[in-house]
């Protein structure tokens, strides 16, 4: 069984994203209110609407502290979202006041903590699965079935969660508005006031009685329902591409359903490697075929077919050698008619001691080409070291720390520099 069709935080996923997007955005219109509102001396109040901006701007211009906002209000900010001296110079207000204020609501950050605030939805969340596949999936295509389970409006209540014509009451907690205001600590001896989703009616300022609610889905709105989904993994499609399988998502009431988006990782194969349209693989040949040549199937193909190759007459394969296998790499994504390369390393296998137990030693010897002769001039001193096998990994298994990039000692204390994607 796959996994269920709704992951935690695939919301927060898409604000994020959208955060990265719009960087630039959001620091050309603090440049331009940074200009406008800098403090002035024949303004007793521009000091402190300087402050309230560059405050609100700490928190607009992070990933991280939008979306800890955007989920705890201020009191995600002491969680961790953001930190700094500017969030004390709010005096207690509302950061998405200032926000629509400094910035306007035209630029959609997207607060939302109550039905007065902010653009709303005009699509359901979408469920992101991630779905192994083998080279093989993706060199020949699969067709793809799955038993899966979703969110679905209630049938018996049409999505209002309630039991026949019953009608939801204002929240007690927040009286209707969405929201609560909520006190905390912003340095010692010093409170702020700002708003926060209603935890009783989760914003939406009306809540159903226990009584009220229907039957079947307990106020919810939605159900489980179990579906069959099918997904086709095209030939030469690549690792992390997605599959779109649109509106199948989980159901809400009042907007249309989401997406269920599969997101294909891949397996890693034993023989092939892939880089782009192109393959890579190792073949072993004996010193005699790396000598003489050879003509057989070297490699069986991620389809089955035993691949045949004839080296020319005369051609001596040294060790490194590598071969190109002209149009038996990957099909080409929506074109799979055309292909791309295969690259094959050679790697000779040299006989073991037993081999040359044998034959005659003293006869291979006049048939293969001479040793090499002595140093000559010899060196003034020579010492005489034993012989020892070993591995050169033992060479490589020390310590990182004893290799040090001397470009390393330049860099401290500079922070990446930002570049647009």
């Amino acid at each position: 069984m796959p996994p269920q069709v709704r992951p935690p935080h695939t919301f927060s996923r898409f604000r994020t994203l959208t955060a990265e997007c719009r960087i630039d955005e959001i620091k050309k219109a603090y440049r331009k209110k940074a200009r406008e509102h800098h403090p002035n001396p024949d303004d007793p109040t521009a000091h402190q609407r300087f402050q309230e901006m560059a405050a609100a701007y700490e928190i607009l211009s992070s990933v991280e502290s939008r979306e800890a906002y955007d989920t705890f209000g201020m009191e995600g900010m002491s969680r961790g979202g953001a930190s700094g001296p500017g969030f004390g110079g709010m005096g207690g207000m509302d950061p998405a006041d200032i926000f629509a204020e400094l910035f306007g609501a035209s630029m959609g950050f997207g607060f939302d903590y109550g039905p007065s605030r902010g653009p709303r939805r005009t699509k359901g969340q979408d469920s992101h699965i991630p779905y192994e596949v083998t080279l093989e999936d993706l060199y020949n295509g699969k067709t793809v079935k799955m038993n899966m389970e979703k969110e679905v409006v209630c049938g018996i209540c049409k999505g209002t969660g309630a039991k026949g014509n019953a009608k939801p009451k204002p929240c007690v907690k927040c009286e209707g508005k969405g929201w609560t205001n909520v006190t905390t600590s912003l340095a010692p001896g010093r409170l702020g006031t700002h708003r926060a989703m209603c935890p009783e009616c989760e914003g939406v300022g009306e809540k159903l009685r226990e009584k009220d609610r229907c039957k079947k889905c307990k106020g919810n709105k939605t159900v489980k329902e179990k579906t069959r989904q099918e997904i086709y993994i095209e030939r030469g499609m690549a690792d992390r591409q997605r599959i779109v399988l649109a509106g199948a998502g989980d159901e809400e009431p009042g907007v249309p359903p989401g997406d269920v988006i599969f997101t294909l990782k891949t397996r890693q194969h034993e023989s092939f490697e892939r880089s782009g349209n192109d393959l890579l693989t190792t073949v072993h040949i004996t010193l005699s075929e790396a000598l003489l040549g050879f003509s057989r199937i070297l490699i069986t193909h991620l389809d089955g077919r035993g691949i045949h190759v004839t080296s020319p007459r005369g051609k001596i394969i040294k060790p490194g050698d590598s071969i190109i296998l002209r149009g038996e790499g990957m099909p080409v994504h929506k074109t799979p008619d055309h292909k791309g390369n295969l690259y094959v390393m050679l790697e000779i296998d040299m006989p073991d001691e037993s081999w040359l137990k044998t034959i005659d030693t003293k006869a291979l010897a006049n048939i293969l080409p001479p040793k090499k002769p002595e140093m000559d001039p010899k060196p003034a001193v020579v010492d005489e070291v034993p012989f020892e096998e070993s591995d050169i990994v033992d060479f490589a298994g020390g310590d990182e720390d004893d290799w040090e990039d001397e470009e390393d000692d330049d860099d401290d204390g500079m922070e990446p520099e930002c570049r647009t994607q």
